[in-house]
């Protein structure tokens, strides 16, 4: 059985992760198109490049290949009416809501889509790619890599909000016969 190798990489920074707001579909808070393939030769093989949707994973993506794959699986969980909101915000105006979202992971307080139900899109774009040997490099969001990773650990929903993501962070993943999380 050949391996299933797969790097994800958190979007670069934006104003909305700057300034504690769930993110609008908003570039990149760096000149993107000077760094345009300035990472595409950090690994020995070219990867797959996919990406989700969104400007700022787009832009990312950019900065390993020139024209990546964008994977509608790889979008940003839709949090609905909060989507352009600072959390400082919402915790103002809907607590009870903001802590409702936070504990259950069923919950869609802002119309949109649940963590519940972010984690199991993710884990059917993981059952896809465990027939599909060979390196992917994926640019997505936080919330994603984080769905991701309960995915691969095993983790109860509950985990989610422990895990942080950095703008830029790589996480690698290898499946052969079962996920696992590989740390270099």
């Amino acid at each position: 059985m050949r391996t299933t190798r797969l790097t994800l990489i958190c979007h670069a920074s934006t104003q909305a992760l700057k300034r504690g707001r769930f993110a609008r579909d908003e570039p990149l808070d760096m000149d993107w198109q000077q760094a345009s393939l300035s990472l595409a030769g950090r690994f020995k093989r070219v990867p797959r490049v996919v990406c989700g949707p969104e400007l700022r994973t787009r832009q990312t993506a950019r900065m390993f290949a020139e024209h990546p794959q964008v994977d509608p699986f790889l979008r940003e969980c839709d949090l609905g009416r909060w989507r352009g909101q600072a959390l400082d915000a919402i915790q103002q105006s809907e607590p009870q809501a903001l802590q409702d979202w936070l504990s259950d992971s069923h919950a869609v307080p802002h119309g949109g889509e649940s963590v519940m139900q972010l984690c199991e899109r993710v884990s059917q774009w993981l059952q896809s790619l465990e027939q599909t040997p060979g390196h992917v490099l994926a640019v997505t969001h936080p919330f994603v890599i984080r769905a991701a990773l309960l995915h691969v650990m095993q983790c109860a929903p509950a985990a989610f909000g422990a895990i942080d993501v950095e703008p830029l962070s790589s996480t690698e993943l290898r499946f052969n016969g079962r996920w696992r999380l590989r740390l270099e």
